[in-house]
């Protein structure tokens, strides 16, 4: 293989499967697309060694980690063990304190472990008392990508999202947010790439955006007018 392609690895955001990165498309020539899949975590896992077992099936070096969501915090933890060209997160935080309040209240708290994660796997019961065709496009949208149903991992990957204290942000981190995320409200993000009404799943129904810019952020670590 070319020793000038860049390998590009994706993660992607809590419970979902890697092919939210279906759309993703990066010339061939220069890049090649590498999904990463979530590992069900050891009961002694912290957020670091579960990264850094991740980090260990990558063999390349300046390799591009891509995140989304909780998968950008993961990438970041990665980026401790192995040597990173670019670090992009996509929907997003890259400190604790961009984190709404309503998940700092759970944290304070530890509401997180009361989450009733079972309701992740049963999609298909919910989809039968859906009140509108939105309501089921979207319960169907969410059958499709969030795959990871296993009770360990989604009780231990909600404790490390709402539980992860981050204080200042990774040197060189690129960030890309929407201006419409309910999850991680824009007003409390500072620093990043801003993507006009994109939404938390913005990586699924904003990828003509992504298609076109992510070539020159890696390449180059910004693009015109950002």
């Amino acid at each position: 293989m070319n020793q000038d392609i860049i390998h590009v690895y994706c993660m992607p955001g809590l419970a979902a499967n890697p092919t939210i990165f279906e759309h993703i498309k990066l010339p061939k020539s220069q890049f090649k697309i590498h999904w990463l899949e979530w590992l069900i975590p050891n009961k002694t896992d912290t957020l670091s060694s579960y990264a850094k077992r991740l980090a260990a099936s990558i063999t390349e070096a300046n390799v591009v980690l891509i995140g989304v969501s909780f998968g950008g915090v993961v990438v970041q933890e990665m980026s401790k063990f192995i040597s990173v060209k670019r670090l992009i997160i996509i929907s997003s935080l890259k400190t604790a304190s961009e984190k709404p309040t309503s998940m700092k209240i759970m944290r304070a708290t530890k509401a997180y472990a009361f989450l009733p994660t079972a309701l992740v796997g049963k999609l298909d019961m919910l989809s039968k008392f859906a009140v509108n065709q939105k309501v089921a496009q979207r319960i169907e949208l969410y059958k499709k990508y969030l795959s990871v149903t296993d009770k360990r991992y989604l009780k231990w990957a909600i404790k490390q999202m709402v539980c992860w204290q981050q204080e200042t942000a990774l040197p060189n981190l690129i960030h890309i947010h929407g201006t419409l995320d309910h999850i991680f409200p824009y007003e409390r993000i500072n620093g990043c790439i801003t993507v006009e009404n994109g939404t938390h799943i913005m990586i699924l129904n904003k990828y003509r955006w992504f298609n076109k810019h992510l070539p020159q952020l890696i390449l180059e670590g910004s693009i015109a007018g950002h």
